[in-house]
């Protein structure tokens, strides 16, 4: 087997770089969605903030400057094939990113937003315990190493995450309402900054469910699929009747109240029932790094997150 070997300094640069383009770039699936909803979108108002923020996407772009001013949560989601050797070990990885978002920040490339939960003490470097977020998986079918950048918008986690223990008893008819009842309390006033990305995790324990659902709503590209047919069913349907409501951009009317809803499930004790909710922001920011085999570099905005 030949393996990729990555430096300290390679990996804090690979991890410097992607958070900062993450910060100045929408994906594609993103603003693609964004402007099919321009299309048929026939509230005024709700045209107005939909040109608006794809208007600020393209300067950001061109300009290189923060495509939001919030830049929210940093979090990295990295995939490490079995031939992948890091200079002082795979946990490298986690100094690695606080360095990296350290930077970044103190470059003025990233908002100094993370604080201290009681004291309310600025970090003024966005790290701190447990944050920057590293969620690691390993692969058998990939040689190489993905570092997905997240940068998870502060109201729509503030506003957008949601969890409940329902029983088995509740059903589907239970899930349902709490999903739909959920949204609305998070996108009315425009406090998720709609049109949003939903993602829904159903079962496991409280807090597979909810890290279910984060996955589902900053790696899953908007017009994804479960591959699961009951499930693809479901998500356009949950999709369909949020829109409904006719909340809209930024909660001032309109059709498109969210872009997409992704849901992702694991298997569950007998008895029990958890949901969880979790929103992401219009600009739904996220760049992906792919160091191949050969030691190459190449940069996109979507992952097949699949390990289910």
């Amino acid at each position: 087997m030949k393996y990729v070997e990555i430096s300290k300094a390679k990996l804090r640069e690979m991890m410097y770089q992607v958070i900062v383009k993450a910060a100045r770039d929408v994906p594609h699936d993103v603003e693609g969605s964004l402007r099919t909803a321009l299309e048929q979108e026939g509230n005024d108002l709700a045209k107005l903030h939909l040109e608006t923020t794809l208007s600020n996407i393209a300067s950001a772009r061109e300009q290189e400057r923060l495509v939001c001013g919030d830049t929210g949560f940093p979090l990295y989601y990295v995939v490490i094939g079995e031939n992948v050797r890091v200079e002082g070990g795979l946990s490298a990885l986690y100094e690695v990113s606080k360095q990296a978002v350290s930077q970044a920040t103190e470059e003025f490339k990233l908002r100094s937003t993370m604080v201290h939960p009681l004291t309310r003490q600025n970090t003024r470097t966005n790290c701190g315990y447990y944050i920057p977020s590293v969620d690691v998986r390993f692969s058998p079918w990939f040689d190489g190493m993905k570092i997905v950048a997240v940068l998870k918008g502060g109201g729509a986690e503030i506003y957008g995450s949601f969890f409940k223990m329902l029983l088995a008893a509740d059903g589907r008819e239970g899930v349902s309402k709490f999903i739909l009842d959920s949204i609305q309390a998070g996108t009315e006033e425009g406090r998720t900054c709609p049109p949003s990305i939903v993602g829904v995790g159903i079962g496991g324990t409280s807090d597979i469910c909810m890290r279910l659902a984060k996955e589902a709503a900053v790696l899953r590209p908007v017009g994804s699929r479960h591959p699961e047919k009951e499930i693809a069913q479901y998500e356009e349907e949950l999709l369909e009747a949020v829109n409904s409501l006719g909340i809209g951009p930024m909660g001032t009317g309109g059709n498109a109240t969210i872009l997409d809803l992704h849901i992702e499930y694991a298997v569950v004790h007998t008895g029990a029932l958890p949901v969880g909710i979790n929103i992401q922001c219009a600009i739904a920011r996220r760049c992906v790094l792919q160091m191949n085999k050969t030691g190459e570099i190449i940069y996109s905005d979507t992952i097949d997150w699949s390990f289910r």
